[in-house]
């Protein structure tokens, strides 16, 4: 297997008041095409920032970020809008579901923006938001569904435009134990077909453990060894 992402020497350092904070600190990653990948460490280590780096939503100030070879730092804005449109799927930690649409439209928003037709757009996401459980709440809004529910429908969106990498912050973390192994199901059944490769960031063990190989961010760097799980 190849790598799909290639981190190397990355820094990335944000100004807070009047001092400098440094969080990541000549970070390297090779992430293979295909495999889930579970990203640890404790709060501030730098995981949301490295996945943020990966997925092109902020650029480093040292290092390369490549993407299938491309270095995603020498893109454009519009250009890494693209890439993040057509080949990533991205599930916040905060789920970012846009609170006047309902879980449906909101599901296939990507798909529209992507171009595709409406009815088209809502045709795919209605298929994915079945598989993972919604087919009774495809006409509500956010605020009348469960975070379970939520986090479920900010998958189905990631999913919709059929990426080949899927980024995912915290996906259990705002869950209770019961929710949270139903949202870790289908990552199970999206990493069994080995379609697309996954980038989970976590601070819980057990979470990590199902993943197929398990990093730890300590320092601003790759905390080795690296863990082999499965």
């Amino acid at each position: 297997m190849n790598s799909i992402i290639s981190v190397q020497n990355v820094f990335r350092t944000y100004k807070l008041e009047r001092s400098m904070i440094s969080v990541l600190r000549g970070l390297d990653l090779e992430v293979l095409r295909g495999e889930w990948l579970a990203m640890l460490g404790a709060s501030g280590s730098g995981k949301t920032t490295l996945l943020n780096l990966i997925g092109g939503l902020e650029k480093p100030d040292k290092g390369k970020v490549f993407y299938d070879g491309k270095d995603i730092g020498m893109l454009s804005k519009r250009d890494r809008c693209k890439l993040r449109l057509k080949k990533i799927g991205y599930v916040f930690q905060a789920y970012h579901l846009l609170p006047e649409l309902s879980i449906l439209e909101n599901a296939a928003l990507p798909a529209r923006i992507g171009g595709i037709s409406d009815k088209l757009a809502k045709i795919k996401a209605e298929e994915i938001l079945i598989s993972v459980g919604l087919k009774d709440r495809l006409k509500h809004r956010p605020a009348e569904v469960s975070g379970g529910e939520q986090q479920r429908t900010a998958i189905a969106r990631a999913l919709v435009n059929d990426p080949e990498l899927l980024l995912t912050d915290e996906p259990t973390g705002n869950l209770d134990s019961a929710t949270g192994e139903g949202i870790l199901e289908i990552f199970k059944a999206l990493h069994n077909n080995r379609t697309r490769t996954i980038i989970m960031v976590t601070h819980n063990n057990e979470v990590a453990a199902l993943a197929e190989r398990m990093i730890k961010i300590k320092d601003g760097k790759v905390d080795t060894p690296e863990v082999h799980v499965s």
